[in-house]
């Protein structure tokens, strides 16, 4: 991710997304730097939570008239805080930064977590980053935040905080279904662990994406009339259950393509390594070395053993007709 120095961004500015800013830490901010208005949060999936959230802290510093700076943190603080411990990542860091500032969001603002800032007391936290560096006029956060060692911080304290520094906080309520379920990152990681990329869409706004380079693989879609361009996944990327899926093969310069995609071991062959591979429909290219991301639309089934290639090749025929035909059904 491409990190900026720091300046203030101007009304005429805000309205660019292709002059959003992106800092990591906040140790270089330009003297001349004034107050603005932040969110603060791990953001992960910028769901339909995250958005409602951060749409509120661009349109307050809208009214205000000042930058709006979106605070997150790289590693995950569970990773930190509980090594080992690091949930399944729903967007990198640089799609993350994307996300945000479609939003309208003025500074990406990525603070690295580290051991000594987990021992940080929430009071010291904010009058540190908040008030003394950024300089916060207001603050919006989910009304379940949590700031500070041990996450002693909440809402009520923010408050509290606010008016002996001069701030003011806002804690915006939790966005939910008509169902009655909450949209939070936890559920999407676990509709996508199940495999439910529908459910996963609909609690993102939009469909789980992977990212990944397109490394060699054995060669064996080749031999069966099927190649495939075999992805190298981050390390916590959250990879849906085992299947096929109907998806949106997406290219560096942002072109889509439809395709058929596995995630397995592909127990026909008696594989052993969990893969992700797509067969990209009506193109005759070698994707290899180049970053491409898949968009999940929908399961077609779900990881199968067959008794030859045979049956495994009339199989992947049926596929990729279900993907042609769902895609169109979808406008996708």
């Amino acid at each position: 991710m491409a990190v900026v120095a720091p300046t203030r961004p101007t009304t005429a500015r805000r309205n660019k997304v292709n002059l959003v800013q992106r800092w990591r830490g906040l140790d270089n901010l330009p003297g001349g730097w004034g107050r603005c208005v932040a969110t603060i949060g791990v953001f992960d999936g910028v769901h339909r939570g995250h958005q409602a959230l951060i749409g509120r802290a661009v349109q307050l510093a809208q009214e205000r008239g000042l930058p709006s700076v979106l605070v997150t943190f790289d590693p995950h603080p569970s990773e930190v805080v509980r090594p080992g411990s690091h949930p399944a990542q729903l967007t990198t860091l640089r799609r993350k930064a994307e996300l945000v500032e479609q939003l309208g969001v003025d500074v990406f603002c990525v603070l690295p977590f580290t051991a000594e800032l987990s021992k940080v007391p929430a009071d010291e936290f904010v009058h540190e980053f908040l008030v003394d560096k950024l300089h916060i006029s207001a603050v919006v956060v989910g009304e379940n935040f949590t700031f500070g060692h041990k996450a002693a911080g909440t809402v009520e304290l923010l408050g509290t905080l606010g008016s002996r520094f001069g701030f003011v906080s806002q804690g915006a309520p939790l966005v939910t279904a008509d169902a009655g379920i909450t949209f939070s990152s936890t559920y999407i990681r676990a509709c996508i662990d199940a495999g439910d990329v529908v459910a996963a869409e609909a609690a993102l706004g939009r469909p789980h994406r992977l990212e990944g380079i397109v490394v060699r693989g054995d060669g064996r879609g080749h031999e069966l009339g099927f190649p495939t361009a075999n992805l190298s996944m981050p390390r916590y990327a959250a990879v849906p259950a085992d299947g096929v899926y109907a998806c949106k093969f997406v290219v560096p310069d942002g072109k889509e393509r439809e395709a058929a995609v596995s995630v397995g071991t592909n127990p026909t062959f008696s594989g052993r390594e969990r893969r992700v591979e797509a067969y990209v429909l009506d193109v005759d290219e070698d994707f290899y070395g180049q970053r491409v991301a898949l968009d999940f639309v929908a399961r077609l089934r779900g990881m199968e053993k067959f008794p030859d290639s045979a049956a495994l090749v009339e199989k992947m025929h049926d596929d990729v007709a279900r993907t042609r035909a769902l895609l169109a059904e979808r406008g996708r």
